[in-house]
């Protein structure tokens, strides 16, 4: 379904339309289906498509088979976190996070299965959720953005468990130490949270802003991205993308990477990136090269 548009408009304007509303696309979420074969992205329109993996990477793959399988207006605004369960898509954009059955998605009839919204200070306040996170072992769902807090909800039942309270500005991102349980939180304000899930105290802070290797007050002291493995952390945006060691709270590798960071994650032994504003998601079968790129 694309964004609606007025009644009767003449094909040549629609096309325009169209070609403006990808011109000014942005992507900022992904999720890969629980088996694998499916990827779904979703916008600043509110929209998320589905695309076909294994026909993407097929030897016999053609232009279309890099076209979205399904594309559905999910939310009023951006969508701006998904993750996936075993059996659900969740997304989030202003305020609130819904659920979405990927079986009924990929037969093109998806429903809505339920929505939730945080309990936030006052009926007034939307702010968006810049960042989910699946705590396997409790079943639960970290939910966190605009408000500065971390809100646990129960997947079983749909409850909002707890609020983690520290940040002075809004988060953007989330990472899970499934080991210990610990769940780190970056934002606005600069810094990386450390926080026990058992207890559910703050356990660490890190101000990356003020360690000088990786300072880039040009770029101001948000945290837009992070990723962790065992006693390792890795961390941008406005600093540069710098790896940690949690114990010592010791930067250990700064990237040399210019460009504010979006996204970042642990595969093996290396750190993959990404960011860029657009309606494509590029895909890479080496880390070299990119082999192309899915369109909505």
């Amino acid at each position: 379904m694309e964004r609606a548009v007025p009644h009767a408009v003449p094909l040549g304007q629609m096309e325009v339309f169209q070609a403006l509303q990808r011109l000014h696309m942005t992507i900022f979420s992904q999720s890969v289906s629980p088996c694998g074969k499916f990827l779904a992205a979703g916008n600043n329109y509110g929209q998320i498509a589905v695309f076909s993996l294994s026909a993407a990477l097929s030897s016999e793959a053609k232009e279309e088979s890099k076209k979205p399988v399904v594309t559905f207006q999910a939310h009023d605004g951006p969508v701006y976190s998904m993750v996936s369960t075993d059996r659900h898509l969740l997304s989030a954009g202003d305020g609130e996070v819904k659920a979405w059955l990927w079986a009924e998605i990929l037969k093109k009839g998806c429903k809505e299965l339920w929505r939730r919204q945080p309990p936030y200070r006052t009926s007034l306040e939307v702010p968006e959720i810049n960042a989910l996170l699946l705590v396997p072992k409790e079943n639960s769902l970290i939910l966190a953005g605009g408000d500065c807090q971390l809100h646990t909800m129960d997947l079983e039942t749909g409850a909002f468990t707890r609020a983690l309270r520290g940040h002075t500005d809004y988060i953007h991102c989330l990472a899970l130490r499934e080991r210990s349980p610990e769940v780190l939180s970056g934002g606005e304000d600069g810094a990386v949270r450390l926080w026990d899930l058992r207890t559910a105290k703050e356990v660490q802070t890190i101000e990356v802003y003020k360690h000088e290797e990786c300072s880039r007050p040009h770029n101001g002291r948000w945290i837009g991205c992070l990723a962790t493995d065992s006693d390792w952390m890795v961390c941008g945006g406005g600093p540069a993308l710098t790896l940690w060691h949690l114990r010592s709270s010791t930067p250990t590798t700064v990237f040399p990477v210019r460009a504010p960071q979006k996204r970042v994650t642990f595969y093996q032994d290396l750190v993959l990136t990404a960011a860029g504003n657009s309606c494509r998601v590029d895909v890479f079968t080496n880390l070299g090269y990119r082999a192309f790129s899915l369109s909505f």
